[in-house]
Parts: structure tokens; C-alpha cells; sequence
């Protein structure tokens, strides 16, 4: 069986299973009966997302279908392809550009007026609303979790010149949600029940300012972070002019949801160090063997993912940790007077 028919097989049993429709029979005996099905449920559109990775004989299944649809039942089946671009390119337009009589017939279906429209990004109270979302999606893991109170500051920095070079003033979804499950990560490492200020600005710092740093991975010796090549920077500043914006504007203080500043906010809740050292003393043959990166500070149970520098495991300075929420990952941690890979479940 050739490929093409693989895809189309495929496409179908998406379909039967939507409809809720016992998959019977071969594919040539399918096929017939899925518009039938299709109008028998009243189907008036179909939406096709991540239509950018249709191939040439999805899309003429659908032709297909459609041409059915109108021609069998008298029933019109509306289409929308979702699919993602950038800048201003037209996703699937030099296929239907083409010059055979099928492309042409795909042209003059499309509608009249709008036959390509985009989606904008996403706005400052989207942005809102999406966190409230996630807000509930996690609360769970987070009881205390309130991420709306950072839109403000999350919304100026993912509309940095570095992630919005359009300068449209819109946050898209993938880095909204790449800063936000990174934060969530970290948070969640540390057994914390809501993310604190430092990580979340600590999560956009990597974002925006080291999207382009090479790490360089060499067998079980340290690894090394490698900077962004000569071709990003200019002269001899440190790195383009809106990396340079995006320092600044990490730097000062944003406003929160609940009034007043990030900064200000930070002070009036000031949380003591830890005393813990540092060092971990951990063989580091053991340690890398293990596959374990996590690590729980012995003075106040805060965990964190810890790489050798140098052949040295060192705990970074960090805030005591305030809370005993159980922490039920495996970690290696303090047993008396050695360390050990406890948690999780164990082979």
C-alpha cells in the first residue's frame, strides 16, 4: 500500500472517529459512505487545524468530499484550513496557484471577498484572560496560584523588539506559554505555591535575552554555554539594538495587577537567605550516573536542578524556603550524613 493511500486512510478515520462511527470495512468502501455520514449529522463546516502540513492528497480529499457533498446530497460543506505563517506569506497559496484544472478549481471556491485572513496575536487583556485560564488548568499543582497579577509585566516583555519585530504589540502563543510553563517548571521544583517575582523575571531574562545561546554538550565533563555568533552583534556592544531594549526593560520595575511594583513588592516581603554553602558534596561519578539532576537543599528542602561546574555540584544562593509542602519527585537528598536519590518511584 503506497504511501499516499496511508495519508488518506489516516484523514478518514479522523473523521469516522469524530463522527463517533465504528471504522468498518476497507477504504475504498469508507470513503463513499463518509459524506453520507457527514450530512446526515448536519455537518455545515469543517475546520482542518495545522492545514500548512496537508499534503497535495489531503487536500484533494477533501475536493473530493466537498464536490460529493454538493453533488450527491446537494449539501454545501464549508472549509477552513488554520494554518500557521510568518511575516506576510500566504500558507498553500503556490499549491494553489498552480495552473492544473484542480488548483483552479480550488480558487474559485474560496470566498469571494476574504478568501485569506489572519489571526491577530495576542492583546494585553487576552493576555489576561489567558493566564486566568491557566490559573485553573494548574491550580491543582499551585493552590495559590495567580498569574494574572503579572499580565502587565509579562505583556511588556514577550511585546519586546526581540520577540515582536513587527512591532505589532501583540504576544503570541508560543512564547506566552514557553515563559509561562518555564516559570511553572521552576516553581514547581522548588515546592513553591505560586510563583514568585525573580522566577518569573528570571524565565523572561532567558527568553528574550539568550534565545540564541549554544550549549555545547561534551560527554560527562561540564557543560558550556557558547554566545550568540559575531553576525548578531553590532560592533562591540553587547549583542542588536533590541536585545540591548530588552535589557532595560527587564530591568525596571512593572506594575502588578494589585498596584504597585514588581520591586517594591519584592522589599515589602523579604524573604531570608538560606545558610546552606553551597558545595554538594555528591561523587560526581554517582551524581551523573544516577540520571538524577535534582537536588533538595539539606538546611531548607528547596530543590533544584544542579549541572558539575568545573567537577564541582554547587547549590545556588537562594531565598529559605517558607513552605513544607511535601516534595515527592525523586531528588537526591541529605540521609543523615550521606547523600541519596530518594522519591519518585524507584526501579
Amino acid at each position: 500500500m503506497d504511501n499516499s493511500v496511508q495519508r488518506k486512510i489516516y484523514s478518514t478515520k479522523q473523521f469516522f472517529t469524530a463522527l463517533g462511527i465504528p471504522l468498518r470495512g476497507r477504504w475504498s468502501d469508507r470513503k463513499p459512505r463518509l459524506m453520507g455520514h457527514l450530512h446526515q449529522y448536519g455537518t455545515e463546516c469543517l475546520v482542518v487545524d495545522d492545514a500548512h502540513d496537508l499534503s497535495l492528497k489531503h487536500l484533494m480529499l477533501l475536493k473530493e468530499l466537498t464536490d460529493q457533498g454538493r453533488l450527491q446530497y446537494d449539501h454545501p460543506l464549508g472549509l477552513c484550513l488554520v494554518a500557521a505563517a510568518r511575516g506576510n506569506t500566504i500558507p498553500l497559496k503556490e499549491t494553489l496557484d498552480q495552473p492544473d484544472p484542480t488548483w483552479l478549481q480550488w480558487r474559485r471556491r474560496l470566498d469571494k471577498i476574504q478568501p485569506f485572513c489572519r489571526v491577530a496575536s495576542h492583546t494585553s487583556e487576552e493576555v489576561r484572560e489567558i493566564l486566568a485560564a491557566l490559573e485553573t488548568v494548574y491550580r491543582e499543582l499551585f493552590p495559590q496560584i495567580n498569574l494574572r497579577q503579572w499580565s502587565s509585566s509579562i505583556y511588556t516583555w514577550l511585546t519586546q523588539p526581540v520577540l515582536d519585530p513587527a512591532n505589532s504589540g501583540r504576544v503570541t502563543m508560543n512564547y506566552l506559554m514557553k515563559l509561562v510553563t518555564t516559570t511553572l517548571e521552576w516553581t514547581y521544583q522548588a515546592g513553591e505555591p505560586d510563583v514568585r517575582a525573580e522566577t518569573l523575571e528570571q524565565a523572561a531574562s532567558l527568553l528574550v535575552l539568550r534565545r540564541d545561546t549554544l550549549r555545547i554538550i561534551d560527554g560527562a565533563g561540564p557543560s558550556v554555554e557558547v554566545p550568540p555568533s559575531e553576525s548578531t552583534e553590532q560592533g562591540n556592544g553587547s549583542g542588536t539594538e533590541p536585545e540591548r531594549e530588552a535589557v532595560q526593560a527587564l530591568h525596571v520595575p512593572h506594575t502588578t495587577e494589585t498596584g504597585g511594583t514588581v520591586g517594591e513588592q519584592t522589599q515589602t516581603v523579604k524573604t531570608p537567605k538560606c545558610t546552606f554553602p553551597g558545595v554538594v558534596s555528591i561523587d560526581l561519578k554517582r551524581f551523573l550516573d544516577s540520571g538524577i539532576a535534582l537536588v533538595e537543599c539539606p538546611d531548607c528542602a528547596r530543590t533544584r536542578s544542579l549541572s558539575p561546574r568545573n567537577g564541582v555540584l554547587r547549590f545556588p544562593s537562594h531565598d529559605k524556603r517558607k513552605t513544607r509542602t511535601p516534595v515527592t519527585s525523586q531528588r537526591w537528598a541529605m540521609q543523615k550524613t550521606i547523600w541519596e536519590v530518594v522519591g519518585g518511584e524507584r526501579t
